[in-house]
């Protein structure tokens, strides 16, 4: 049975995904704040962490930053498309706007579920001195350690799985929904910004060349 943590600190919203969760087979676990969750993830692995972003103690923002290894789908009532990406960039893997769907979010957590299970066949990617890592999802360059988030990794992947190609935005677009929720244009430019960033804090060499209204390739 699949693990599930739930950090709300509204009883309400709390008992009405609790027993949504519990009534589709879920095992759920519960924080109410974002330092108890802390403690739990400290004793527990879970398969999937649904987040509330404002809370008591340390906030949901916080929390992203310090989970690598466990899908996240944030739940807010902040609605901004900033805050959607800033979490989405920071390792989030799904953005929720409360009020939800009940539907709708048993869909996405199977989409993150199913997503999860396919990432765990490991796989190396190599590119020039870009060595990226399926195990932890990690870019190694000229052996330096460089962390990514999930959707940096998920868009690099797939450009150095065909490096001399064009993948296209709609492309890029498509595979970061499956996998992570919706994501426009705007959101892409920036975790390609991201990634260039990255890897020039190790190398001065451009690896990734924008194709003018096309999408994205990797340099040759």
């Amino acid at each position: 049975m699949k693990k599930i943590l739930i950090v709300e600190d509204n009883i309400n919203i709390h008992n009405v995904l609790e027993e949504l969760l519990i009534n589709a087979n879920y095992a759920t676990y519960n924080a109410y704040s974002g330092t108890e969750a802390l403690l739990l993830l400290e004793k527990e692995k879970y398969d999937l962490i649904l987040l509330d972003l404002m809370l008591p103690g340390v906030c949901g923002e916080e929390l992203i930053e310090k989970i690598n290894d466990t899908p996240i789908i944030v739940l807010s009532a902040k609605i901004s498309s900033e805050d959607k990406v800033n979490c989405l960039q920071s390792g989030a893997n799904d953005y929720i706007i409360k009020p939800f769907d009940s539907k709708e979010l048993l869909a996405r957590i199977e989409v993150q579920l199913r997503s999860k299970i396919k990432s765990s066949i490991t796989e190396t990617l190599k590119y020039k001195d870009l060595e990226l890592l399926n195990d932890n999802h990690t870019l190694l360059i000229c052996g330096h350690k460089v962390n990514l988030t999930k959707t940096e990794y998920t868009i690099l992947k797939h450009l150095l799985l065909n490096p001399s190609q064009v993948v296209t935005k709609t492309k890029l677009l498509d595979l970061i929904s499956i996998d992570f929720g919706d994501c426009d244009e705007s959101s892409l430019k920036v975790h390609i910004s991201n990634i260039r960033k990255k890897i020039k804090r190790v190398t001065n060499e451009n690896y990734i060349e924008s194709v003018w209204g096309i999408g994205f390739k990797m340099y040759d």
